[in-house]
């Protein structure tokens, strides 16, 4: 994990507060990263936008301030849209998003403020928007990544680099 920390050191300047919250345990870190890596740059058939998308639209539901300001740069970042990045971080649904990417974050917060009410009228409307089976499964996977380190980070008080106020503006 020091070879992961200086290779976050080297690409972004600085490492992560998440990453050095879970130093702690190297096993916990580790598993964070291996998943965090997975979910969000691995291979999907979601663009690494729609990602980031789906961690601010979630963390919002949540207000969780360290994934809000941490992923809300990473929108403006992979957008190239300041304005986007903003607007999901306070109403996803006053943003202009197309089709796909609407039916995505109303997913991905009715997973995440009613679980129990997701129906399979929910995956079609995904399906009918253009996302697979697979999608699906990425998606909610994300979902439920953010859910969990959502929680985690505020149980925890973990707070943001301030680099990340700054970003992509």
């Amino acid at each position: 994990m020091a070879a992961y920390f200086k290779k976050c050191q080297d690409k972004l300047g600085f490492v992560p507060n998440v990453l050095a919250a879970y130093a702690f345990d190297n096993a916990k870190l580790e598993t964070f990263v291996a998943m965090y890596n997975d979910l969000m740059l691995g291979d999907s058939g979601l663009s690494k936008l729609e990602r980031e998308m789906i961690a601010v639209a979630v963390s919002s539901q949540n207000r969780c301030y360290y994934c809000l300001t941490a992923h809300g740069a990473a929108v403006r970042q992979y957008s190239g849209n300041p304005l986007l990045g903003e607007q999901i971080v306070m109403n996803y649904r006053a943003a202009r998003l197309d089709r796909r990417q609407r039916a995505m974050l109303d997913f991905a917060v009715k997973l995440t403020s009613q679980p129990w009410g997701v129906e399979e009228g929910d995956r079609e409307r995904l399906r009918r928007a253009g996302f697979t089976d697979r999608d699906i499964w990425d998606i909610s996977a994300v979902v439920g990544f953010f859910n969990m380190s959502n929680r985690v980070a505020s149980a925890t008080d973990m707070r943001p680099n301030t680099v990340y106020h700054g970003q992509a503006r």
